[in-house]
């Protein structure tokens, strides 16, 4: 696995596909616990149906990526947005970034579009958040209870290694502080004008179709929404064919905005 080196992290990555240079490429940007090696075949599905490159990486203290120096803050994702995913983008030369973002992920790709730094030509937003709700506080205390009860810690130490109570506690402890209750980060969604897409899984236990009313309220640009009946929290998983398939045709519908922007042809995906 290649690694790639921004200020003193040291970040996994894989790249599939044609390069920037070729076509706007797919950023994925994992959830809470997740890491690059947790989204699994979907990076790849997606670029072989749209022809587009896709880059993946696991953030700071996530995977095999370097531990993180210090404990997360109530403003840790907009570290992340606003800092070092501009910084990723620059050293992989990606100008025309759509960001596939999942929970914690989705979240981040909202503070960086809504950014005076954005270069996004789209938005997926798989279960984003964009306040604490009393839902997703609930259902992170019940994950805490099946992180200590059962083997969900062995399941996740196969992607994260020595670094999976400090993921798992991080996140729980961050999110549950009180500090992180009046997070919100609806300030950046006016700013945002390129074409967003929302999956929301209609089970998902971490979140309601209250958040995904937030967005479509306030953000400036056109906004897709699917709700998927029997989806939890990850729709990539959950309903993997429903996701992909409407994902796949939005995603072409950005590249040829793009294309014809740039005075080019829009990508030749299957």
């Amino acid at each position: 696995m290649p690694y790639l080196t921004v200020g003193k992290q040291r970040l996994e990555y894989e790249w599939i596909g044609p390069g920037p240079a070729e076509s706007p490429t797919l950023v994925f940007l994992h959830e809470g616990l997740g890491c690059l090696g947790m989204w699994k075949d979907f990076p790849p599905q997606l670029a072989a149906h749209t022809g587009c490159g896709a880059f993946i990486y696991s953030r700071s203290g996530y995977g095999d990526s370097t531990p993180l120096a210090r404990p997360r803050t109530s403003r840790y994702l907009h570290d992340e947005a606003l800092t070092v995913l501009p910084a990723v983008l620059q050293a992989m030369e990606i100008s025309q970034p759509i960001l596939i973002g999942h929970s914690d992920g989705a979240s981040l790709a909202l503070i960086y579009a809504g950014s005076d730094t954005s270069a996004a030509r789209g938005l997926i937003l798989e279960a984003p958040h964009v306040f604490v709700a009393d839902v997703t506080l609930d259902g992170i205390r019940r994950a805490g209870e099946t992180y200590r009860s059962t083997d969900l810690a062995q399941k996740l130490a196969r992607f994260h290694g020595d670094q999976t109570n400090a993921v798992f506690w991080g996140w729980y402890d961050t999110w549950l502080s009180p500090e992180f209750r009046d997070w919100n980060i609806a300030e950046y969604l006016p700013q945002i004008k390129c074409p967003v897409m929302i999956i929301q899984g209609e089970g998902d236990e971490y979140g309601t179709k209250k958040q995904v009313d937030a967005i479509t309220s306030q953000i400036a640009g056109p906004v897709e929404v699917v709700m998927l009946s029997d989806c939890g929290h990850t729709p990539h998983r959950d309903q993997r064919e429903q996701t992909t398939w409407a994902a796949v045709p939005f995603i072409k519908r950005v590249v040829s905005a793009a294309m014809k922007a740039a005075g080019g042809a829009g990508a030749s995906g299957a």
